[in-house]
């Protein structure tokens, strides 16, 4: 499922009215806000005509209070306008930041595994930090922007024309020729910017690879290849910059310039209508400001659309990830009754015994073309141990993720407690599974903040059981503040299999019905497994529980052994049977104690 697939019209603008609606009121305010400020701007030099033809043309101070005071109250109104239209700007820009991020953050908790399967991290990280932070700033500031400098020249424009028509068509004759200037070298550096955003990118992924990667680097001896493909990505990206720098500069220059020749042309026609009486030097001076100040609003309204459509292309990407459905969904009736993951209506749930049954089930993943599984069936009983074997990649995880709703059935039906899965909410049953990953995940915090994500209201006695069952009790009390310990990000400060077995004790401890392990034990050492196993055979006794397994010896005494091969299971039964049928699962646990004798041997001497 990749949203990329997903089609909205108007690049996707639709999807984006729920979320500004109820700030179009402000909106408009600050709208308006704007308009008053450039009509503010476009009246200041109208003073100074008054100035120079009352005052200094006719020598005399007569009515300089009324004016300054009336100056001075158009000013601190304008600076009042300017405060509250930015303070607006501000704050709309946040809520729609917050409120998108949100959006697009709780959607990703209810989309399926086969959205994160088929879209990256980064990918990810891009829609919801970055397209909203320029969607933001695109609703709030761009727009005003656009509203400011826009009606700013028209009304310079319409000043010019009712002073002087013939005059103003000496400057408006140039607004055509800025336009284009604009316009060409506004599209040379966006392409360019573009360019260096994307170098930029390169630098920082080959950063990070160089420092989460240093080890395999010092061993593989490669610094001086990093080194080399780091300074090749900042050379091109010093290259493209200078680049960007000479045509930002020509451009700055080429707008100066059409600012100076609008100015001369003011000076030498105005100069000309003014000493022919037909002008006043207050009008005179009211052009040059206009002449002076009207190239620059040009550019910023033309600047300001440019941006406006790049960012249609971050609309476009938001409103595709918010848009895209979900390969696994609750029914409305489901909703109504069970509610959904941010409201569960918990009242309504009934207690989960753990008899699973596939019922004809055929599946096949997403983006894949072949069936892994067709026309399956199998009855697991509560409390049955279910061992799934194979080699590395040989797809032992499909019959968990379809036990857990993370995938459905391409066709047939997962039955929990005799029941279609489907018929009942996905947290009601995510609530009642255990699952233990065999690359664990700890969430920043402490020791006790992390196991209490499985059970929010548990007790320090109960997190110390769940601990001591596992054999991490001892673990925790080595660290320095016990629970209060910090484990770091993603567990950081700890062991991989530290970090295991805190994740073990954590799906313990909400005393699951159903229990997944997906090669727990994987990066244990073998005394430590020895009592995980230990540990498993007391908490799996009266669970249904379904157990991946890299090391074969853990499993002997399962109650079903599935055997996968190339994403099919091909042999299922005890470990007995399937030893006495002498066939792949023969092969591989022979190979895998053959293996296991020669490292001890070799350990031993």
């Amino acid at each position: 499922m990749n949203d990329n697939n997903v089609k909205l019209p108007f690049f996707g603008i639709p999807r984006l009215y729920p979320y500004i609606k109820k700030y179009i009121p402000t909106i408009v305010i600050m709208v308006v806000l704007g308009v008053i400020s450039s009509l503010i701007d476009s009246v200041f030099p109208i003073f100074n005509r008054y100035a120079l033809d009352n005052f200094v043309g006719k020598n005399t101070l007569e009515g300089m209070t009324g004016f300054v005071l009336l100056y001075i109250a158009v000013l601190a109104f304008q600076v009042w306008d300017n405060f509250v239209a930015a303070y607006l700007c501000g704050k709309v820009e946040m809520s729609t930041d917050r409120d998108l991020r949100n959006a697009a953050f709780n959607h990703l908790q209810e989309l399926s595994f086969a959205y994160f399967n088929q879209n990256n991290v980064g990918y990810i990280h891009a829609r919801v930090m970055s397209d909203t932070g320029k969607i933001g700033v695109m609703v709030a500031w761009r727009m005003m922007d656009i509203v400011w400098n826009g009606s700013y020249i028209v009304c310079v424009l319409f000043m010019m024309l009712a002073l002087n028509l013939r005059l103003a068509l000496y400057v408006i004759i140039l607004v055509p020729v800025a336009v284009l200037i604009v316009m060409y070298f506004q599209k040379k550096l966006i392409v360019l910017n573009r360019h260096i955003r994307e170098i930029n990118s390169k630098i920082t992924g080959n950063f990070n690879e160089g420092i989460t990667g240093a080890k395999a680097i010092k061993t593989l001896v490669v610094e001086d290849r990093i080194q080399e493909d780091f300074e090749k990505e900042t050379e091109n990206f010093r290259r493209k910059s200078v680049e960007a720098t000479h045509n930002s500069a020509f451009f700055t220059s080429a707008i100066t310039m059409m600012s100076s020749i609008a100015l001369a042309l003011v000076l030498w026609r105005g100069g000309i209508i003014t000493m022919d009486g037909i002008i006043g030097i207050g009008t005179l001076s009211v052009f040059l400001s206009y002449a002076l100040g009207l190239m620059e609003p040009i550019q910023n309204v033309i600047v300001s659309f440019s941006e406006l459509i790049a960012v249609q292309v971050n609309v476009e990407r938001l409103t595709r990830l918010l848009a895209t459905e979900s390969d696994v969904s609750d029914t409305p009736e489901v909703i109504e009754k069970y509610g959904d993951t941010f409201n569960p209506k918990k009242e309504n749930w009934e207690p989960l015994i753990g008899d699973v049954e596939f019922r004809d089930v055929s599946f096949k993943y997403p983006d894949g073309d072949e069936m892994v599984l067709e026309n399956f069936n199998l009855k697991v009983p509560q409390g049955t141990n279910v061992a799934i074997v194979g080699e590395t990649g040989a797809g032992k995880s499909t019959l968990v993720n379809l036990v857990c709703r993370f995938f459905k059935p391409t066709k047939g039906y997962v039955l929990i407690d005799g029941r279609d899965a489907a018929e009942r909410s996905q947290l009601w049953l995510h609530s009642n599974i255990g699952y233990v990953l065999q690359t664990p995940h700890l969430f920043s915090g402490t020791v006790r903040e992390n196991l209490r994500y499985g059970k929010p209201d548990a007790t320090d006695e109960e997190i110390m059981k769940a601990l001591d069952l596992v054999s991490a009790g001892e673990i925790v009390s080595r660290m320095d503040k016990g629970l209060d310990s910090d484990v770091g990000e993603d567990g950081g400060m700890l062991s991989t299999g530290e970090k295991q077995l805190l994740s073990f004790a954590r799906a313990i401890l909400a005393d699951p019905k159903i229990l997944v392990l997906d090669e727990a034990t994987a990066s244990i050492d073998t005394v430590t497994e020895k009592a995980i196993q230990e540990a498993i055979k007391t908490v799996t006794r009266g669970r249904t529980s379904f157990v991946i397994a890299h090391r074969l010896s853990t499993i002997v005494d399962a109650d079903i052994i599935l055997v996968v091969k190339d994403g099919k299971i091909i042999e299922r039964g005890t470990h007995i049977e399937l030893m006495e049928k002498k066939g792949y699962y023969y092969e591989l646990f022979t190979r895998q104690f053959e293996e296991m004798s020669t490292l001890s041997a070799l350990e031993g001497g």
